[in-house]
């Protein structure tokens, strides 16, 4: 019986060409362990070196997301170092692409803060993204990001197609949402 489940969830995860997935919880210890493997298995599945980094640089972008703004947390908001906060990641492959994906909760009342950095990027070409980039580099960091709102526009600019993104309410908590982020590389 408990081969049954786990070969299930093999066969589900073969079927979607999944050669990474995590759940739990996030933090620089757990990042390293994962950039590891994830190298690893790039490597293993061929991927070229340009596409490795910008994988890579999405993950690593990914992760802080989880590990700043994640309202699932094991550690003091106060806290600056050695965060520890729930979330998941994924990468798989579609055709010659590879797609990551990445989910965690949020607090309702952010959601359409975030929403507000992704939506412009749906109509931003690759030009503009890139120039966006170097303008968030010399501008001051805004009070409510931690990375001088840097994360989106690096995964806009790694990807090669529009990010997606959605929010879904927490049935069980009306204070959470899931917030869940898609890039194509």
């Amino acid at each position: 019986m408990l081969y049954e489940e786990f070969n299930e969830f093999w066969q589900v995860a073969r079927k979607r060409h999944i050669i990474f997935f995590y759940v739990g919880y996030f933090s620089q210890h757990v990042v390293a362990a994962i950039s590891e493997t994830i190298k690893a298995r790039l490597d293993t599945a061929g991927a070229a070196g340009p596409t490795r980094r910008r994988i890579f640089s999405s993950f690593v972008e990914m992760s802080q997301n989880i590990m700043h703004y994640s309202s699932d947390t094991l550690t003091s908001d106060e806290l600056q170092e050695n965060q520890m906060r729930r979330g998941s990641f994924c990468i798989g492959m579609r055709g010659d692409s590879f797609f990551l994906l990445c989910a965690n909760p949020v607090s309702t009342e952010n959601v359409e803060k975030i929403r507000a950095r992704l939506e412009p990027l749906h109509t931003m070409t690759i030009d503009e993204i890139k120039s966006a980039y170097k303008k968030a580099l010399r501008d001051e960091t805004p009070q409510d990001s931690k990375g001088a709102g840097l994360g989106f526009l690096t995964m806009a600019r790694d990807a090669s197609e529009p990010l997606e993104f959605e929010f879904v309410k927490e049935a069980h908590d009306p204070q959470t949402t899931v917030f869940c982020i898609k890039a194509i590389i």
